[in-house]
């Protein structure tokens, strides 16, 4: 007697988000990533349609990023003083297809570097990089406002992914999108209430849903994971469940979180009863990432070139 097998019918699908353009699109990308478009729960390929598998982008900042862990920046040797040659080096030496670009330089109390410096420098990365990239700004809002907008202008045409937008501080940055062909990162703190109101803020000032993915601000393992967790959960089963407004793909600041744990910088000499501190800063990285990828994770920003090997080895193990 044969058996069959339940399946669970949602009403609703994910959307379906581009990053970069091609040559043919109006861009000068050599590909594009597209996110999004589930019609089922992660892992659940037997009765969902998993159209796209989840991307990871590795981080890099415009300047050499002085908080990171010595076993973190040794991987990438002396190319961190240089963000082009790092770029290159992700792309070349680790097969990135996705960079996140973190622009810290212009945070004021860094280099506080000018929008048009800022620019200039996306600007030489497109040239020299052809990889979709995500571009975020440094943290400080009013900063960030003129930043991202200069940046938007200067890669008008390659369809990036620009952030972060949030309930605050959303109108400029989405104006500047709607203008030059981008998509933006809608940024709420753990809250869906909060994320649904900022979606739907921002499509009523003319941004289409496709052109949004929602940042929830996640934790690390062991630094408010699970909470994320359950915020992410509750948000993909509402969209599911025909809340449009809530059905956008996710990015999860991974290796920002991982990296800033105490069990993944602390030294081995520090705890000798926690092993060697690479590996586990390492693995405290992939973990929090394939965490957040059964949460429903699309976008991966990622730090350790191990680490996110570790996580492609999952992802394509799992197929999903």
């Amino acid at each position: 007697m044969a058996i069959e097998q339940l399946k669970e019918c949602w009403q609703t699908k994910i959307n379906t988000v581009t990053i970069g353009a091609t040559a043919e699109q109006g861009g000068s990308r050599l590909h594009t990533v597209t996110v999004g478009g589930q019609t089922g729960l992660p892992f659940l390929s037997a009765e969902a349609e998993i159209p796209y598998k989840p991307q990871i982008a590795f981080e890099i900042w415009d300047i050499l990023p002085l908080d990171w862990p010595e076993d973190l920046m040794r991987v990438y040797g002396g190319c961190l003083a240089n963000p082009l040659e790092w770029a290159e080096k992700c792309v070349e030496d680790f097969n990135a297809g996705l960079l996140c670009i973190r622009l810290q330089g212009a945070h004021p109390e860094n280099e506080n570097r000018t929008p048009e410096q800022e620019a200039h420098f996306i600007q030489q990365l497109l040239r020299q990089i052809k990889v979709p990239i995500i571009i975020l700004g440094c943290g400080d809002d009013e900063k960030d406002n003129a930043v991202l907008c200069a940046c938007a202008e200067a890669a008008k045409g390659e369809r990036c992914l620009i952030g972060s937008a949030s309930s605050n501080n959303y109108k400029t940055l989405v104006a500047s999108c709607i203008a030059d062909g981008h998509n933006v990162i809608a940024q709420s703190p753990i809250d869906i209430n909060i994320a649904k109101q900022l979606n739907i803020l921002i499509t009523d000032i003319g941004l289409s849903a496709d052109r949004i993915v929602m940042d929830p601000t996640v934790g690390a393992l062991g630094y408010g994971l699970e909470y994320a967790y359950s915020i992410m959960e509750r948000a993909r089963l509402a969209a599911f469940s025909g809340d449009k407004m809530m059905a956008m793909p996710f990015i999860c600041m991974i290796g920002q979180e991982a990296w800033r744990s105490k069990e993944a910088r602390a030294s081995q000499q520090d705890f000798p009863t926690w092993g060697e501190a690479t590996a586990r800063g390492i693995i405290w990285e992939a973990t929090t990432a394939v965490s957040f990828l059964q949460a429903g994770a699309d976008i991966l920003v990622m730090r350790h070139p191990q680490a996110i090997e570790k996580v492609r080895q999952y992802i394509e193990l799992f197929n999903i």
